[in-house]
């Protein structure tokens, strides 16, 4: 592991060496049925155990499955986290030392700005999520930072667009490096922001089904969730994955769909509502081109 900057290294991860290595490998960011994923808690933390490593559960807007991974307690190294879809485009991961903090923090400032379509959106924008955040031990991380698709769900994506300001970055603790979902170019890309800002790095499957399970990992010297999160924050850790491929890509899309039709008008009128604010953007700033041209 390079002392000055970790790793980033896209392959399969071997477990095996992994943990011959004395690391710890997390997947840090999965999704379970208590946001839009079918998958139950008790058959991920079955499969991490299965597979030697340790989890993330990372629901939108929702801790509910991280309680119900504490109750079980499968002696999985569990990171407490959750993802927070900002009003203004970027989700962001939130890992907490504690469950006690991340609930906490749930009650008392996500719980009640969730939209109707409650995985979708909530009305914090990235400035108030990284105001509340403040207030907490916790490490902050931009999920897939240049994704998703026409959406702007990244934080890179939303600066690069000009939607956000560029100091924005200043608020995070890290960038997701390595995410399942997105493309070997946009990771990349995301790991160059890093490097260069020096920010810490972490990496996850954004896994909504059981077989995405563990294909990207989060690596450290540590055997509990306090000893992973410092290791992270100081960047003695390394992020190991692979991106889906196109097949497994439509698969998870398809076991994703069925959780958001009970509220495919809510999720219309969030979009709408989002997306009026973008295209008065680009009316603002396509005459401004038009007089520098004359």
């Amino acid at each position: 592991m390079n002392s000055t900057f970790p790793q980033v290294i896209f392959s399969e991860p071997d477990i095996h060496d992994i943990r011959k290595s004395g690391l710890a490998g997390v997947d840090m960011h999965f999704h379970t049925n208590h946001s839009d994923s079918p998958t139950r808690v008790r058959d991920a933390l079955a499969l991490a155990k299965k597979k030697g490593i340790g989890l993330a559960i990372t629901d939108h807007n929702a801790v509910s499955g991280v309680t119900e991974s504490e109750r079980q307690d499968a002696s999985v190294l569990l990171i407490p986290g959750i993802e927070i879809s900002a009003w203004d485009g970027p989700h962001i991961l939130l890992y907490f030392f504690s469950v006690q903090d991340l609930t906490e923090c749930y009650e008392k400032h996500i719980k009640d700005t969730k939209s109707a379509s409650p995985c979708l959106a909530t009305t914090l924008t990235t400035p108030d999520i990284a105001a509340l955040a403040d207030d907490y031990n916790c490490v902050m991380v931009a999920a897939h930072p240049f994704g998703y698709l026409l959406f702007n769900k990244g934080l890179a994506k939303c600066i690069e667009r000009q939607y956000l300001p560029p100091r924005m970055y200043n608020a995070f603790d890290g960038l997701e490096v390595i995410s399942g979902g997105m493309s070997r170019k946009l990771n990349k890309k995301a790991a160059e922001v890093a490097k260069s800002r020096g920010m810490c790095i972490t990496g996850g499957t954004d896994g909504h089904i059981l077989p995405d399970l563990g294909h990207v990992l989060t690596c450290a010297h540590a055997e509990t969730t306090e000893e992973f999160l410092e290791a992270v924050m100081q960047q003695e850790n390394c992020v190991i994955g692979r991106e889906k491929n196109l097949i497994e890509k439509c698969v998870m899309a398809s076991a994703m769909l069925p959780q958001y039709l009970p509220y495919t008008i809510p999720s219309l009128e969030v979009h709408y509502r989002q997306n009026i604010p973008r295209v008065r953007h680009f009316f603002e700033k396509y005459p401004k081109k038009t007089d520098k041209k004359q």
